[in-house]
């Protein structure tokens, strides 16, 4: 990291470069998985406590995203797609982004305890840590598999839903969690293998630094593999069912064939067509992981028609 007296804010903060801070749109995804694991958990929760659960969840998710700002503002002034954030614009200050991390972070954990149970609460605290200091201050910059890592950040907030419901782990969190943390390898190499500039100016080893291309096609593909099985099993617990079969056989088929497509990839070709390949496969990836929890939602609400299950 650098000096942070390079990035003395310039007084016009907006109330939205605070909320930019909080990652809103990493927020939004940590939010619908949360309340997913919360909702097709099998004991039903008082709306005000799931309420007060998810808003806890959010405020911790927030509280990450402004502590990996902080942390990150000298690369994120080095790449296109971030040099525009409040700390390397200038807009705010890296104390500000500091202090709200960790105020966030303080009311998040000690509210989501009072308001659910205290391993929720525990769980939430731990994921704050993994990414903010696990993956943003130590695997980022030092391994090629920070992505992989540092994926269970991201996917530990249908456990944390869980949890606030049932007050423990089960098979079905587990489950949950493993199809985030095996799809954000893919995810975040496809959009690594044509932003593989910003990621060499800034420094940060991804996997297409530092083993070129070719290696994470090969990469992206065999963790679509190990992916497809673990989603498809999910339906054979009780918060599977047909129709969530059904979406995951179909959704996995497509991102098996998208994953293959990208490993036959020459360098040339991608690169003579702007890697139009690589961003389907990026934007698929995000419909690929909604879709799959809306799968849940839906046996979830069948099941209480009698409906769901098998």
């Amino acid at each position: 990291m650098t000096d942070l007296s390079s990035y003395e804010g310039t007084g016009e903060a907006q109330f939205g470069d605070y909320v930019a801070l909080l990652k809103p749109r990493v927020m939004s995804l940590v939010v619908f998985t949360a309340l997913v694991g919360l909702l097709v958990a099998p004991v039903h929760v008082h709306p005000v406590v799931a309420l007060a659960s998810i808003l806890f969840i959010a405020l911790g998710a927030g509280a990450s995203g402004a502590l990996n700002m902080w942390w990150d503002a000298d690369i994120d002034q080095m790449m296109r797609r971030t040099r525009s954030r409040p700390i390397p614009a200038g807009r705010v200050a890296p104390g500000e982004a500091l202090g709200l991390g960790l105020a966030l972070s303080g009311i998040a954990v000690v509210m989501l305890g009072l308001a659910a149970n205290l391993l929720a609460a525990g769980l939430l605290a731990f994921t704050i840590f993994f990414y903010a200091v696990v993956y943003s201050m130590w695997l980022k910059r030092l391994t090629p598999q920070n992505i992989v890592i540092g994926g269970a950040a991201g996917a530990f907030p249908p456990m944390i839903g869980w949890v606030c419901a049932t007050g423990s782990v089960s098979v079905e969190a587990v489950l949950m969690f493993l199809i985030i943390f095996m799809w954000t390898p893919p995810h975040f190499w496809a959009l690594a293998l044509f932003l593989k500039g910003d990621y060499n100016n800034a420094g940060v080893p991804m996997l297409t630094v530092t083993h070129g291309r070719k290696v994470t096609r090969a990469h992206i593909l065999a963790y679509t593999l190990a992916l497809a099985p673990v989603a498809v099993g999910a339906a054979f617990t009780s918060i599977g069912g047909l129709v969530y079969l059904a979406v995951a056989l179909a959704l996995n088929g497509w991102f098996i064939l998208g994953a293959f497509r990208i490993w036959r990839r020459d360098e040339a070709v991608a690169e003579a067509d702007n890697y139009a390949v690589e961003k389907a496969f990026f934007r698929f990836s995000l419909y690929y992981m909604f879709l799959h929890f809306v799968a849940f939602l839906a046996e979830a609400a069948l099941k209480t028609q009698g409906l769901g299950g098998w």
